[in-house]
């Protein structure tokens, strides 16, 4: 009698990773939410949590502060490009509108407001901006909320000086005519 001979084939589950592409490269002037405009110094590989990841090394102008940012992420974390020269006129116009937040209890504005920067939009930085400023015309803003307009005012004039090829000064003058 034969003898059956089985072979077992181990068969190796095929491993896809998703293929990290960089979107911005050395040279680039982002936005990352809450902390403003910055420029890609180094994209590199780094070790995180066991794994080699490519990052974004990002400088905020700001501030001086360096940031890695997992290149794979970056798109979820809310980094996205400055806005270009011809949008910036819709930036003013959305500062010059009437409209105010009618929430009354400062509690709940302030995390309205908060959302609102947190979320990387231009157009919801500049709300909380003009917002805020004509509130501050009626009555005094408590401190929180008067350091909340003042990291919209300079989150919104730093990314305008760049898109504009103005310095932050002028592009806050800007902003400040705009408003007034």
């Amino acid at each position: 009698m034969p003898s059956k001979t089985t072979t077992k084939t181990k068969t190796k589950k095929k491993v896809t990773t998703r293929p990290t592409v960089e979107e911005y490269a050395v040279g680039d002037y982002v936005v990352y939410p809450m902390h403003g405009v910055g420029e890609i110094s180094a994209v590199q590989k780094q070790l995180i949590l066991g794994k080699r990841v490519q990052c974004y090394v990002l400088e905020i102008l700001s501030s001086k502060m360096k940031v890695m940012i997992p290149v794979d992420r970056s798109k979820e974390i809310g980094i996205r490009p400055i806005i270009k020269k011809r949008e910036v006129k819709k930036i003013l116009d959305l500062l010059k509108k009437d409209e105010v937040d009618t929430e009354e209890d400062w509690k709940i504005r302030y995390q309205n407001n908060m959302n609102k920067i947190k979320s990387g939009s231009i157009q919801s930085v500049a709300e909380v901006c003009r917002n805020l400023y004509k509130r501050a015309k009626d009555k005094e803003l408590s401190l929180m909320e008067r350091r909340l307009y003042e990291s919209a005012y300079n989150l919104i004039s730093s990314e305008l000086a760049l898109s504009k090829g103005v310095s932050v000064e002028e592009a806050g003058n800007l902003i400040s005519e705009v408003l007034s």
